[in-house]
């Protein structure tokens, strides 16, 4: 066999993954992050989440205009996808995301906890290797610009991409602060089906 090595594994062993993937709930609806490519995906996620909702134009452009900063923001940022969620339980939309983000070898990751409302923790993803993971709480300012008052709770999970220095980053949000816990056990999940392919 010409690419065996001497501890047994393939050369091929050896090579970065050339992608990776997620398993994400139904109502999970992705948007690209690829120049001028998320446009057309919001506009599809804004007549989805407004679909029926004659009188709601100005809420619908407002939630076009924000998701389409988010995007735009992730991509200038090396995101690679962006998820959000459009799923309710009754009337309550479960209001969360997730950022996937590519950081190059040469920029610092460090995922510290800074004061009382974060947590950090080593974990293990089963199907991806060791990754760090930080739980933060931020209570938004009085004159936050997205007019959001409600606490978010951020879930960033630095998992490092095999066989180079790059760090996949997935980060996930939510604004449901009395559903957080849940949340986060969902965020989890969500990052435990991480593999590489």
């Amino acid at each position: 066999m010409p690419d065996a090595v001497a501890d047994g594994r393939r050369e091929s062993d050896a090579l970065p993954p050339s992608d990776y993937g997620l398993l994400v709930p139904d109502g999970w609806f992705r948007i690209p992050l690829e120049p001028d490519g998320w446009k057309a995906p919001v506009r599809a996620l804004a007549e989805r989440v407004f679909e029926g909702q004659d009188d709601a134009v100005l809420l619908k452009r407002e939630f076009t205009r924000a998701v389409g900063a988010r995007a735009e923001e992730g991509y200038e940022n090396g995101g690679v996808e962006l998820y959000i969620s459009t799923t309710s339980v009754g009337p309550v939309p479960l209001s969360a995301s997730l950022l996937v983000t590519l950081v190059p070898a040469e920029a610092d990751v460090r995922l510290d906890a800074k004061g009382r409302s974060q947590q950090v923790t080593e974990v293990d993803l089963p199907f991806a290797g060791p990754a760090t993971m930080r739980r933060t709480r931020r209570v938004p300012d009085a004159g936050d610009p997205t007019g959001n008052q409600l606490p978010v709770t951020v879930v960033d999970y630095a998992v490092g991409v095999p066989n180079t220095t790059a760090v996949l980053l997935l980060t996930f949000s939510t604004s449901l602060d009395p559903f957080a816990g849940a949340m986060v056990d969902l965020f989890d999940a969500i990052a435990r089906s991480l593999h590489w392919k």
